[in-house]
């Protein structure tokens, strides 16, 4: 007995193309295969390069940031007698370096860490005497007189982020669709 499709006839899948090593991602070809040449790194990427690459989870690179930040408070306390601005210039590598060592999954934590470990570590320099209404007083007041600093580092990580999620997206988007981009067609 003679049985007829319901479902219309499948295509077949043709053979996907291997994926490129980590070289052609690298140096992607040009049109038409046409390799560019190699442009040469500025030394201060080459410099960045060579730092420490640590993946620190969203808590981890809160721990960081509040720990940093405290050390400096301590030691601008000691060596500086207390200088705002030596605490303030300290922070925004704190920051950099919490918004660059993050995990990509856990970006979002940086600008948010940050500022919480600029209130941490401005307990020592606050100045606060007596008791502890007196300390919280002047921690307020510190962060209240130093909200430039705190501001510009949390929108040094802020950036950081955004870059780091704008080529993390980037990289992904090239992974799923590898080949030419819509409306240029080989040959035209």
């Amino acid at each position: 007995m003679e049985q007829h499709r319901i479902s219309p006839p499948r295509s077949r899948q043709r053979p996907q193309p291997p994926l490129p090593s980590q070289s052609a991602l690298a140096d992607p070809p040009g049109v038409y295969g046409v390799r560019h040449p190699a442009r040469p790194v500025p030394p201060v990427v080459q410099a960045l390069r060579r730092l420490p690459g640590p993946r620190l989870t969203g808590l981890g690179g809160g721990l960081f940031a509040c720990v940093a930040m405290l050390v400096i408070g301590a030691l601008d306390w000691l060596l500086f007698d207390g200088s705002a601005l030596v605490y303030g210039v300290l922070f925004l590598p704190v920051c950099a370096l919490t918004a660059l060592w993050v995990r990509g999954p856990d970006l979002v934590t940086a600008p948010i860490s940050v500022p919480i470990a600029f209130a941490v570590g401005i307990v020592p320099i606050s100045g606060g005497e007596g008791g502890l209404g007196a300390q919280i007083m002047a921690v307020v007041t510190a962060l209240a007189v130093h909200a430039g600093w705190l501001y510009g580092g949390t929108l040094v990580a802020g950036l950081i982020t955004c870059v780091r999620k704008g080529r993390e997206m980037g990289r992904r988007r090239r992974r799923v669709r590898p080949g030419p981009p819509p409306g240029r067609r080989p040959g035209s």
